[in-house]
């Protein structure tokens, strides 16, 4: 299954941001928009540490955790887990532990079935694609192009309803960067079918109806952005297809990425409506800036090249958490799009059985 029409120039976009380094950054990419050469402010070491800990005994008592201080786990993911520890919290946080638990050779048979062939071609040809500045996918030869097609490919058998859709390959990659190849297909697995249900399937209904709500919740946090969108035309779904499908990974800078998805796991698609309500209300906060803006155009330009500061790791955190928007917020608008989805849908029907 395709992707939508904007949706995957991969190689353009991460081959023309910047030029080669000699020498990957401290994430492994020699180049692209995600390329770093600035080095992260370090905690102290006894900092460090403590935040490890800290994780350490939590993981090892997850379930009480999740069953009684849910909390503490969504404030430790805000304030980031530390890189040491983030593969195994990220397998936790998402129940990918679980599904290998219940499934514990299911991955090794998935890879010895020969798949679609139609499908297991849309994947080679695709899986050069993903990341091709960072060293795990520089080339066939690399592990990172033969674990993501296998990753890819064992998707689609277990869930055949959706195959393989283009959107999923820059989230495989992603996953694959921080562990081992089956613990990242059960994570994947997770976010597919849970984080992003129904989100590669056919005529990709669930983004429209979060497109449908994206805007509704824009109107309400930045009412003149939403006006100047709504007078300019500008669909949800021309900007935030990307945003949405990929889970962010090609639009945030690496270290803004991995804060993001320490909160996404955690708290599940809410956080990928904050980060695009921040980047829309923050890129066209400005009254000259929406001035400037004059039609369709002009707009979507500017939401797909939002300024580097806006897209910094401390500037989408800190603007994600104080957002103006309760968990019921979301679930008022959740159910009123899910309505009015319904309604739709047998207005249709209907036609079409007259």
């Amino acid at each position: 299954m395709a992707a939508s029409p904007q949706a995957l120039d991969t190689v353009s976009l991460y081959s023309t941001a910047s030029a080669v380094s000699s020498c990957p950054d401290r994430h492994g990419f020699y180049g692209g928009f995600q390329f770093s050469d600035k080095p992260k402010e370090p905690l102290s070491r006894a900092q460090v540490i403590a935040r490890e800990k800290k994780w350490l005994y939590m993981i090892d008592n997850w379930q009480e955790y999740m069953s009684k201080n849910y909390k503490k786990i969504r404030e430790r993911c805000r304030k980031g887990i530390p890189q040491s520890v983030r593969p195994k919290a990220w397998f936790y946080l998402c129940g990918a532990y679980l599904l290998h638990k219940d499934n514990p050779n299911r991955y090794q048979e998935l890879l010895k079935s020969p798949g679609n062939p139609q499908i297991m071609e849309e994947i080679r040809k695709d899986q050069h694609r993903q990341f091709p500045m960072h060293e795990m996918f520089l080339d066939e030869e690399k592990p990172g192009q033969k674990e993501l097609f296998n990753v890819l490919k064992a998707y689609s058998i277990l869930n055949p309803k959706v195959g393989y859709c283009q959107a999923q390959a820059p989230i495989a990659a992603f996953l694959l960067m921080h562990m081992p190849a089956e613990q990242a297909f059960w994570c994947f697995v997770a976010v597919c079918d849970r984080y992003l249900m129904d989100y590669y399937t056919p005529g990709m209904e669930m983004l429209q109806r979060d497109a449908a709500m994206l805007n509704a919740l824009l109107k309400k946090t930045s009412p003149s952005v939403y006006r100047h969108l709504q007078k300019r035309k500008v669909e949800p779904l021309l900007y935030m297809t990307d945003w949405f499908l990929c889970a962010m990974t090609r639009t945030l800078p690496w270290d803004t990425l991995l804060r993001v998805w320490d909160c996404f796991l955690c708290e599940g698609i809410r956080i990928l409506f904050k980060v695009a309500l921040v980047i829309l209300g923050a890129t066209l906060a400005q009254q000259k800036v929406r001035r400037a803006c004059s039609g369709l155009c002009e707009t979507l330009e500017v939401l797909r090249s939002p300024s580097p500061k806006i897209l910094e790791e401390e500037f989408i955190m800190h603007h994600i958490v104080r957002l103006n928007l309760t968990v019921d917020d979301f679930k008022v608008e959740h159910e009123r799009q899910a309505l009015a989805y319904r309604k739709a849908k047998s207005l249709k029907d209907v036609k079409h059985l007259s």
